[in-house]
């Protein structure tokens, strides 16, 4: 039997849509074509106006409401509708604009204050916390600064200065003793004796090492240390001996950015995987949720992490493309035309010295390549004056626009104020030298690219993944094909309807019925058409 009339495929793509409400699919009667009236609203439990054609019941799809994806006990600890959240993307590009939207649309928010100053953090703090307060859910990055463990430090002093409850720890190769005092400050039991850490974080990672430490109390030699500085008792140890560090985990995928490029789905299952062994190890009496991060853009792949476990999902390269982005209009005019074949690896700013990669946009800038030859020109040269005259003039005149000795005299009036060991050790290495002004390049890419500087542009560091050219796939032909339609909340709400509205649909799929060609139709919605 066919079911592919005209008014079937109305009716079901109608039913479908509406994700709030079940619904039932009836065998047509006998010697009649199946036609609208075989979708019917109800569910086959209890009174229903399909009582009486309850032997025609072929299949049973229930309510799929929005803020029924994902975990609930992500949505009770952050205190969002939804289980979704936008992760940190360095600079403030993940603004407190963007952070304010995506709490009051329901879901949380994370601001990034990677790469900026410590004061620039301290005034994002004063905007949240004035604008969102304790009712409305928001957090701060803490990323790791392995070159800079003086700023990570300032950071963590920061945030436990503002009570800043919330953060998104991220590009950690390992634990430092600043995330385990962010952890464990103010630890403390209540009155039914159960252990309360004040502050919770939130680990984004894509290896298994390090989620593994992350999913594991803090180590007993980093409590002790913490424990001789004063900053905890021998009480607070023993109770942060029993937690595990983060509350949740992001399984990252290949995403922009820092990334391992893993693919979603093996990364998924295995952080779930290891989840469970550490916390069945560990008798924790409430394990840490596992989410999903990287590829995160279209109904697709959000129905799949959520098919896979994720308790939540995590946005990234969309968000930078939304009109709340701390970004140029040009940068967003460059992500809306993003081919799956637009994006390559670069030299990270933060970790340049040790050769770790970061996914960028490569198409209207050519800033991979010139970001690749620095990093070639550091591997193969002692300092600045061992590079030939005639590379070092190149350099000069394409890539950073000035005399090398006047780039290093900025680069160290820069680290003076920001952390002075660096300039310090600048003016004693030479090789060290080199890697700050090469950095120096690094990071005014990124500024060049937020603030659209058109003498710049081909110079642009924008940190994309794939999941951006899927996203364009996607909404190609629809209302948000355009730049300046792109809002954080209604590309958030649209993903979780379409993946919604497939997850439905599947479940009509495996009792047997096909669906008409073109279902489910999966085209982004407006505010007003979801729910």
């Amino acid at each position: 039997m066919k079911w592919s009339s005209d008014g079937f495929r109305d009716a079901l793509e109608r039913a479908l849509d509406a994700v709030a409400e079940p619904f039932l699919v009836l065998e047509p009667a006998e010697g009649r074509e199946p036609g609208a009236e075989c979708v019917r609203p109800g569910t086959p439990f209890g009174p229903s106006r399909v009582e009486e054609d309850s032997s025609r019941i072929r299949a049973f799809v229930p309510a799929m409401p929005l803020d029924s994806l994902g975990d609930p006990s992500f949505r009770e600890a952050h205190g969002t509708r939804y289980a979704f959240m936008a992760g940190a993307m360095a600079n403030g590009i993940a603004s407190v604009e963007l952070v304010e939207a995506m709490a009051r649309g329901g879901m949380l928010g994370i601001f990034g204050a990677a790469g900026l100053t410590i004061d620039q953090v301290d005034r994002a703090i004063d905007r949240l916390s004035g604008s969102l307060g304790e009712s409305q859910p928001f957090g701060f990055n803490l990323i790791h600064s392995p070159h800079e463990p003086a700023l990570e430090e300032a950071v963590v002093d920061l945030y436990l200065r503002r009570k800043v409850r919330l953060v998104e720890a991220s590009a950690f190769l390992g634990l430092t003793l600043p995330v385990v005092r962010y952890r464990v400050a103010g630890i403390h039991a209540d009155a039914s004796g159960r252990i309360v850490a004040a502050n919770r974080i939130i680990a984004k990672v894509s290896r298994v090492e390090v989620a593994a430490r992350f999913l594991s109390p803090p180590p007993e030699k980093m409590l002790a240390e913490l424990v001789s500085r004063g900053e905890i008792n021998a009480e607070q140890a023993a109770m942060a001996s029993r937690l595990p560090l983060a509350d949740d985990l992001t399984a990252e995928a290949d995403s922009g950015g820092h990334t391992d490029n893993r693919p979603a789905i093996v990364l998924i299952p295995t952080m779930i995987a290891l989840r469970d062994r550490i916390a069945s190890e560990r008798g924790y009496a409430r394990p840490p949720r596992v989410g999903a991060a990287g590829g995160i853009s279209t109904p697709w792949s959000a129905a799949a992490a959520l098919a896979m476990g994720a308790a939540y999902l995590v946005t990234g390269s969309v968000n930078q493309a939304c009109q709340e982005a701390g970004t140029s209009d040009a940068v967003r005019r460059m992500l809306a035309e993003a081919q799956q074949a637009d994006i390559a690896m670069a030299p990270a700013a933060d970790m340049f010295e040790m050769g770790v990669k970061v996914q960028v946009l490569k198409r209207g800038t050519m800033f991979p390549m010139r970001a690749a030859k620095l990093y070639e020109i550091y591997r193969n040269h002692s300092g600045l004056d061992d590079i030939p005259p005639a590379e070092r003039a190149v350099l000069e005149k394409t890539i950073f626009r000035l005399p090398l000795d006047e780039v290093w005299e900025q680069t160290k009036a820069f680290f003076r104020r920001r952390d002075p060991a660096q300039a310090e050790r600048g003016e004693r290495e030479s090789k060290h030298r080199m890697a700050l002004v090469f950095r120096w390049y690094l990071g005014q890419s990124s500024r060049w690219a937020n603030a659209g500087e058109p003498s710049r542009t081909v110079d642009y560091q924008v940190w994309c993944g794939p999941a951006m050219a899927a996203f364009n796939d996607w909404v190609r032909g629809s209302f948000l094909e355009a730049p300046e339609a792109r809002r954080a909340v209604i590309v958030a709400r649209s993903i979780l309807h379409g993946a919604a509205v497939l997850g439905r649909a599947r479940a009509l799929e495996a009792q047997g019925v096909r669906l008409p060609a073109g279902l489910p139709r999966l085209a982004p919605r407006a505010r007003g058409d979801i729910e």
